[in-house]
């Protein structure tokens, strides 16, 4: 069980605890996307702590959702010219994945977009991470997944790069829309399911995953009603971080792997992009490997969730010869399919990917 960063997850973590990033370094990048960290607090909440311990700052608030390569080796360029010493990323899983890679290209001056994507020495600036939604995890995980419009799909970068500090404020949750509430915390949910039922699974992540999925059935009506409080909102964010902690030791599954052609072709939210294929995924997985994560999260059976998804998220209209090639790709990433409780082929992998969630 590896998870080597340190979590401050209470209200007003940044405010109470925020000093800590002092110790990272003089000058700190920041990066975000236009929204969240400004309508959250959170942007605010760190650069008051940052001048408050004398640390300079500059900011890159030009991070778009999934982030493309360019966009990373942009915000690393910027970094560089501010001579800024550690990275802070404040967002979704874009920000936060983008201020790893960022973080990587900065620790060495020779090191080039390209080298994301070398396998190599994994050694970074010191990086801090804080979270605006409830569905990614990134701030306990080592993985940085970014845009390759060359290869016109979404790729975890080779290098490993756990963040040094984390900070986990349900306050920064509450100006969240609802649409990115249910987008985010359906990630997390599949995140659970994935790590839960892969084949590198053991107590350990089982506990992260089943203790997410508790938090998060608890808190699931929020997603239906969008009325929460304080307390709701640290919750879910806590769940995502279980969530990220499951899959920090397992990784994720199938359904993450055929989701990114439905995000990269026809921009669908990532998390409802996953959740298009979680049904055909509990299915292939059996019925007691299926009742099991479902009742974990409050839900009856297959069909519930399924009936769930539909009223909550809509069903995508996905042309078929997406489909096929999002099942072609997964086909050629055979370290992908051996996470999977079950055997797989194409017909396998067809039944999951096509018209599952309009079965009755």
């Amino acid at each position: 069980m590896f998870m080597p960063v340190p979590v401050y997850s209470f209200s007003g973590a940044v405010r109470q605890e925020g000093f800590r990033m002092a110790s990272l370094g003089k000058k700190a990048l920041i990066l975000t996307g236009k929204n969240s960290a400004r309508q959250s607090g959170a942007l605010q909440d760190v650069l008051t702590v940052l001048h408050e311990n004398a640390v300079e700052t500059c900011l890159f608030e030009d991070i778009t959702e999934n982030p493309t390569v360019d966009s990373v080796a942009a915000a690393a360029a910027f970094g560089r010219r501010e001579q800024a010493d550690f990275v802070i990323g404040i967002g979704g899983g874009s920000p936060m994945d983008a201020a790893k890679a960022a973080a990587y290209l900065m620790a060495s001056p020779e090191r080039q977009p390209s080298d994301l994507y070398t396998a190599g020495e994994d050694n970074h600036l010191p990086l801090a991470l804080i979270p605006t939604t409830c569905g990614t995890g990134s701030e306990v995980t080592a993985v940085s997944v970014l845009t390759r419009p060359e290869k016109q799909t979404k790729k975890s970068i080779s290098h490993k790069i756990f963040a040094d500090l984390a900070f986990i404020d349900g306050a920064y949750l509450s100006s969240a829309p609802l649409s990115v509430l249910r987008h985010t915390a359906l990630d997390a949910f599949t995140h659970c399911v994935e790590s839960y039922l892969n084949t590198q699974a053991d107590d350990f992540s089982r506990m992260y995953a089943r203790e997410g999925l508790r938090l998060w059935q608890e808190n699931r009506s929020v997603l239906e009603t969008a009325e929460a409080d304080a307390g709701c909102f640290q919750q879910m964010m806590n769940a995502s971080a279980m969530a990220g902690m499951a899959i920090a030791q397992t990784g994720t599954g199938i359904p993450h792997a055929l989701s990114y052609a439905l995000t990269y072709h026809l921009h669908i939210p990532h998390g409802k992009a996953v959740g298009y294929f979680t049904v055909g995924f509990l299915q292939e997985a059996g019925e007691r490997s299926c009742r099991g994560v479902l009742q974990q999260a409050g839900f009856s059976s297959l069909q519930e969730f399924r009936e769930w998804y539909r009223a909550l998220y809509g069903i995508p209209e996905v042309p078929k010869n997406l489909l096929e090639s999002a099942v072609e790709s997964l086909l050629a990433n055979p370290a992908k399919l051996r996470t999977a409780p079950f055997p797989t082929n194409r017909t396998v992998l067809r039944m999951i990917a096509e018209n599952l969630l309009n079965e009755t």
